[in-house]
């Protein structure tokens, strides 16, 4: 059984029949959300030596959790059985602990969890409501918090707020995703006539990498382009292979990556180009022909990258959009996993990038 269906079951058998009968006007949401591979359906049986297991996050207003959090957890502990459909309820403590902050509170012997949805929000996103989120905020936000707020699963809502956050926060406004856009083709502008020059000067591991480089630039353009959230690095490719676009892509980046020689590799490259160019005029963002040929004098086939970033910006209505450099979203500009993990941090990092 996958670790939702588990926690679904596990809600749905165990804490609601209790809740029902311990606090029967409790409002609440119940939900698997927040980190682990079974949110996105990619655990497997390695999966279930940390945090899996039949676990489930209850949502309640500022109040109730002062008020009932502790009781709920404490109480639980007494009622829940060892096991449930044959998985232990204790808590699988490796890397991460139970929850116990201001916002959250758990235990090691069972997988009930309370939550506040401001403390949610804050850890992914590093805000606590999202009244005054404006287009620019959105530039700090990283893909996989976003994520961890949108994927996985809600089994019950009476209040429909966390619902509604989900919704709110499914994909990027457009001109955020354009902007993301054209910021991925200055990406593989800045770096695709490297693959030949490092290969011809000699350089062979030297254009492997910029490859390496460029594959990922690809497949998180595809992303991009199916209006899909992009998990962090462990996760990538298996995400990667669900896209609609991945069946196109991936002959040319596999065989971009086991090329022996830089004019193979880049030609498989240019090729997986034209892929995303071919998808992006479909979508309709403004006019954009691709164009495969050498880099002006050179013998490097690529692609009319600049030509894809204004046809991006060029489909931007907010103005201040439009003003920013070429630079990007936050997890553009850096994946460096502990600038990723701190929401607040990035959001103070994409503030001093702005004008």
């Amino acid at each position: 059984m996958q670790g939702i269906a588990l926690s679904r079951a596990f809600y749905g058998e165990l804490v609601r029949p209790w809740l029902t009968e311990v606090a029967p006007n409790l409002k609440h949401a119940a939900a698997l959300i927040g980190y682990g591979s079974e949110l996105l359906g990619f655990d497997d049986e390695m999966s279930r030596d940390h945090n899996w297991g039949p676990r489930v996050h209850l949502y309640v207003s500022r109040a109730d959790f002062d008020a009932r959090a502790q009781a709920l957890v404490t109480g639980f502990s007494r009622a829940t059985p060892e096991s449930f459909h044959g998985e232990p309820i204790g808590w699988r403590s490796r890397p991460h602990p139970p929850a116990n902050s201001p916002d959250a509170l758990g235990a090691a012997e069972h997988g009930l969890e309370i939550h506040t949805i401001e403390g949610r929000l804050e850890a992914a996103l590093g805000l606590r409501s999202l009244a005054d989120v404006e287009v620019l905020t959105w530039l700090g936000f990283t893909q996989q918090g976003l994520l961890s707020l949108t994927a996985g699963a809600v089994f019950h809502d009476d209040t429909g707020e966390l619902t509604a956050l989900r919704e709110r926060m499914a994909y990027f406004p457009d001109d955020v995703w354009l902007y993301r856009i054209a910021c991925q083709w200055r990406r593989i502008a800045e770096e695709q006539a490297f693959v030949g020059r490092a290969g011809m000067a000699g350089d062979d591991l030297g254009s492997r990498v910029v490859a390496g480089r460029l594959v990922r630039d690809v497949m998180g353009m595809a992303f991009l382009l199916a209006r899909r959230y992009a998990p962090y690095a462990k996760w990538f490719g298996s995400g990667f292979a669900r896209l609609p676009m991945a069946a196109a892509l991936t002959p040319h980046l596999a065989a971009a990556l086991g090329a022996e020689h830089w004019q193979a590799r880049g030609e498989a490259l240019a090729e997986a180009y034209l892929v995303l160019a071919q998808n992006q005029q479909a979508l309709g963002i403004a006019p954009f022909a691709p164009v495969l040929g050498p880099y002006h004098e050179r013998p490097f086939r690529t692609i009319n990258a600049d030509d894809g970033v204004a046809a991006a910006l060029a489909g931007i209505s907010d103005i201040r959009l439009r003003a920013l450099p070429v630079v990007g979203a936050i997890d553009q500009v850096s994946d460096l996993t502990p600038v990723l993990m701190d929401s607040g941090l990035t959001l103070r990092m994409m503030a001093q990038l702005r004008p």
